[in-house]
């Protein structure tokens, strides 16, 4: 297996420099309008070792009492710029090593000899979750050089946090709105940051936390050095490197190159089922599969709920983790599914955010993620270090555009199989029960069964003995039978619907454009989509200025109650605020429950609509 990156940095390749924010080009040597090019490396040339990137014999060290024996290619190539001093722009996928690639140079940079209380480097990542694992990383590598570091998040009491910067902190590792907090009261001074860093900082944009990032960047000294890290590479990630980073180094690590022959890391596939089959179908492929652990993403708490007692009901410890949850109760989760003791987590996006989870085999999309950016950071939590990881999207027919564009987009071929059947559940779970026999027969002592045997044969068969045996234990392993087909369902093309309308998907995700777009309550052919008369409206106090579409507003309502996106009618977007109709029996069960989220980063409290109608 091969793979490649993208390299363009005037310290590496100047005669090969290009522009930092010009895209990856295929190819081994191209040349933009001025006659520069961007060089295309093959990383399976390269053997370098974290000896050789000049780190200090502190930062070896711990990496090899980690088990760490070379750098990963965003490793690699980051490092040393980024020793070097120069600011730097990285785009590589989940899973990839980007913690240490930014954490070794700022614990390189940090002096041992002569520290103040203040700190010198500051990491902001998107959730609460990362911020601990990233603190924990960078603990980890600078533990020789006392390196002291302190995660800052929601949901931790402020005191606590307070005590330790007193102290004194060479890093703080902050969610974007617990930062913010701190400067506000003064508590994390600013003065000697010598290194900052946007770690996800797609996911962070996709959150609302552009307005805290600015706030925050805007305060820190001229003369820092600054690190930007992405899964993907949208332009207003580049917009926003343009305005923090100064003559930054680019790096791209494009995704390995799978040789002829050899299956890639992640093997990707995706299901066809009708919506009220997919509770069944999902356990079925997840007994089928029989993952070690897995991620299953839903879109609202309401879903994730549901399917987490479906699968507790066929015999998984699945787990549920939304944003209804408190800190509590999310840690309590987290350390049941790391120590093993559960086998799935249901999760929505926004929960998942930031999780690494040791051993992961399985990721599955309960709904076709509407932007690929999404499917993208997800199938990333598995085929990590090396190992192989298997991705499952669950699609409604009128979904398979969406999975068509996933593929456009990533260029990865997702594979459309066929839910198992019956016979096909069945013959897994002999093969289940053999493999277990098996592993008995060669790893137990069974010296202390040969007297029932022996009493047994006296009186029965051998080979009738040995079929009750494997009778019990392929009960006791597999559970209850299913005796139900699920129906297979045929993708309809575009020639084929003549006028129908139902291909548009549910885009009720956060973020996503919703089938009204920006239009207001006419459809698409003048037809009225309110959703009739035992209807109100609520107003939120955010409009066009907030730069608010009517899938945030969707989003928000349905990720934050049972509400389907087809239940919300009408969306009027002012520059100032908009106006949502809901159901009446609902509208008060929206406006408690919007209290508790935010759109695009601001917490937006609706109340009911005072007046009939607005001018636009």
């Amino acid at each position: 297996m091969t793979g490649h990156w993208l390299l363009s940095s005037p310290d590496f390749a100047p005669e090969l420099w290009v522009d930092s924010f010009s895209g990856p080009r295929r190819g081994s040597v191209e040349a933009d309008q001025s006659g520069r090019g961007e060089q295309l490396m093959d990383q399976s040339t390269d053997t370098t070792t974290f000896a050789d990137l000049a780190l200090r014999p502190e930062l070896v060290d711990a990496l090899s009492s980690l088990g760490y024996e070379e750098p990963t290619p965003i490793q690699r190539e980051s490092i040393p710029p980024l020793i070097a001093g120069n600011d730097l722009l990285g785009q590589a996928a989940t899973g990839t090593g980007k913690t240490a690639a930014f954490a070794l140079p700022m614990l390189e940079h940090l002096d041992a000899d002569n520290r103040s209380k203040n700190p010198t480097g500051l990491i902001l990542v998107p959730t609460r979750e990362l911020a601990m694992q990233v603190s924990e990383a960078v603990h980890k590598y600078g533990r020789a050089l006392g390196a002291r570091v302190l995660p800052i998040y929601g949901g931790q009491p402020i005191g606590r946090q307070l005590q330790a910067l007193s102290r004194g902190v060479d890093v703080v590792v902050a969610t974007p709105g617990r930062a913010v907090d701190h400067i506000k009261r003064g508590t994390i001074p600013l003065k000697d940051i010598a290194m900052v860093v946007l770690d996800e900082a797609d996911e962070m944009l996709d959150m609302g936390f552009l307005p805290d990032i600015e706030r925050i960047v805007s305060q820190l000294p001229t003369n820092r050095h600054t690190m930007l890290f992405s899964a993907t590479m949208p332009k207003r990630i580049e917009s926003l490197a343009r305005r923090h980073l100064s003559n930054p180094t680019t790096i791209r690590i494009e995704a390995p190159v799978v040789a002829k022959g050899d299956a890639p890391k992640v093997r990707q596939l995706a299901f066809m089922v009708p919506r009220s089959h997919k509770p069944a179908a999902l356990g079925r492929i997840l007994d089928v599969e029989a993952p070690a652990a897995a991620i299953v993403f839903c879109r609202t708490r309401l879903e994730v709920d549901q399917l987490t007692e479906t699968l507790n009901g066929r015999g998984y410890r699945a787990e549920a983790l939304h944003g209804g949850m408190n800190q509590e109760g999310r840690d309590r989760v987290m350390a049941r599914v790391r120590s093993g003791n559960a086998d799935l987590l249901i999760a929505t996006d926004v929960a998942a955010r930031g999780l690494d989870i040791d051993l992961l085999t399985h990721v599955v999309n309960y709904d076709v993620p509407s932007a690929p950016e999404s499917y993208v950071h997800r199938i990333g939590r598995v085929g990590r270090a090396g190992r192989e990881g298997v991705a499952i999207t669950l699609a409604e027919p009128r979904e398979h555009r969406l999975l068509e564009n996933i593929q456009r987009v990533t260029g990865d071929k997702i594979a459309i199989e066929k839910v198992p059947t019956i016979s096909d559940l069945r013959n897994r779970r002999m093969e289940l029960t053999l493999g277990t026999l098996r592993e008995t027969l060669l790893d137990d002592d069974l010296d202390r069964y040969r007297t029932i045997v022996e009493s047994l044969t006296d009186e029965f068969d051998l080979f009738d003995v040995a079929l009750a045996a494997v009778k019990l234990t392929h009960e006791a392993t597999t559970g209850a039978e299913d005796e139900v087909e699920i129906p297979e369902v045929e993708i309809r093309r575009p020639k084929d619907r003549k006028g129908d309308k139902g291909d548009r998907s549910d885009r009720s995700d956060r973020g996503g454009r919703n089938e009204r777009g920006d239009r207001d309550k006419k459809g698409k052919k003048g037809k009225d989509r309110s959703i009739g008369v035992d209807s109100t409206r609520l107003y939120f106090p955010i409009g066009r200025s907030s730069q608010v579409r009517p899938g945030d507003l969707v989003g928000a309502i349905t990720g934050e109650t049972g509400l389907a996106g087809k239940q919300i009618g009408s969306i009027e977007i002012a520059e100032k605020f908009s106006l949502v109709e809901v159901p009446e029996k609902s509208a008060d069960d929206i406006i408690r429950a919007m209290k508790k989220t935010t759109i695009k980063g601001r917490k937006v409290v609706p109340r009911r609509e005072r007046f009939q109608r607005f001018e636009r």
